[in-house]
């Protein structure tokens, strides 16, 4: 019986198609990673459209904004740095933002140089109206201490450099008050823009932020607004009817708004992974994400078919120049024993 020797030459090609397989298979894309759903909390703080901590989730003007740390921090990004958040509402939309170097009746009274916080304007965040801005220990020789007027109610723009040492709030801070004849000046300021928050600073021995938050049952305003410490950042909720179609339940499960991060086009990202340009019902897979385990196979199967077929033609043409043909006659030339 003829024994059939392998050829080294083909434990090298099968090395070689093993090798540029596995390669293959370690660049395409992961189904698992790139099927991913949208983390919908950070820590206990809820994140939902058009806000979102993963790329491509939720809306493209708040990508890369916030970040969660360890999945337990939301944290916002600013031209002035990075701020931990304190609080998210949707149904009212804002953040509540805590800086580090404001003042707070927790902290001992001591001087804090810091940048103030400020926000990107070109974006879709914004610094809340209801924010209240208090300096202490002001240089009263570079800034103008003095009682609000009554006038400013109507005529705003004439008290814009005066900051009000008869402020409500300098007299009600929350959770704590200045003591009766102490040292430290208290005055609020409603600056225009985060130029004149820096200007303050520089000529204030330090300062906080104040916002009314809403209080009791939000039904039917007005309510009740009672003051706490941190900066309300404001932002606006897009809305859009392919959002809409994708979140109705009516529609499948309903989905997640979100974006392709190459693109910035809308996606609606669904609860098995799959990305869809309309909805999660059946049959309007874009064929993003969840399709690249298929096309990662696919492409493995018919490279590795491609090679394996070469492979054999080469080896049939390598062995049979030398092969001894016999038509079925034996000779001491051809003899296998």
């Amino acid at each position: 019986m003829e024994e059939i020797i392998p050829h080294p030459h083909l434990h090298a090609l099968a090395s070689t198609t093993l090798a540029i397989v596995a390669v293959m298979v370690m660049v395409l894309p992961s189904t698992t990673a790139g099927g991913r759903l949208c983390r919908e909390s950070c820590g206990d703080i809820p994140v939902r459209y058009p806000l979102g901590i993963d790329d491509g989730c939720g809306s493209p003007y708040y990508r890369n904004m916030l970040t969660c740390a360890d999945n337990a921090t939301l944290r916002l990004r600013t031209p002035s740095g990075t701020y931990p958040v304190g609080g998210a509402d949707y149904s009212d939309p804002h953040l509540v933002v805590t800086d580090p170097s404001m003042w707070t009746c927790a902290r001992p009274f001591t001087s804090v140089h810091a940048a103030p916080f400020s926000l990107d304007t070109s974006t879709r965040f914004s610094l809340s109206p209801r924010n209240e801005y208090l300096f202490f220990d002001c240089d009263e020789a570079r800034v103008i201490v003095a009682p609000r007027p009554a006038s400013c109610d109507r005529y705003p723009g004439r008290c814009d450099s005066a900051c009000d040492s008869a402020g409500y709030l300098c007299r009600n801070l929350p959770g704590c008050a200045l003591e009766e004849g102490s040292n430290q000046s208290c005055c609020a300021y409603r600056p225009r823009a985060a130029e004149s928050l820096r200007a303050m600073l520089r000529h204030c021995g330090a300062y906080t932020s104040v916002y009314w938050r809403a209080a009791g049952d939000r039904s039917f305003p007005p309510y009740d607004q009672v003051p706490a410490y941190g900066v309300r950042v404001d932002f606006e909720v897009p809305v859009t009817t392919r959002c809409l179609q994708c979140q109705d339940k009516r529609r499948g499960d309903g989905g997640t708004c979100g974006f392709d991060p190459a693109t910035r086009d809308f996606v609606c990202i669904c609860g098995d992974g799959r990305n869809s340009t309309t909805d999660c019902a059946d049959g309007h897979s874009s064929g993003h994400h969840g399709s690249a385990g298929i096309v990662a196979a696919s492409a493995v199967a018919s490279v590795s078919a491609a090679i394996g077929i070469w492979g054999l033609v080469w080896y049939i043409r390598k062995i049979k120049p030398s092969k001894v043909v016999t038509c079925g006659v034996q000779s001491n030339e051809n003899r296998f024993f």
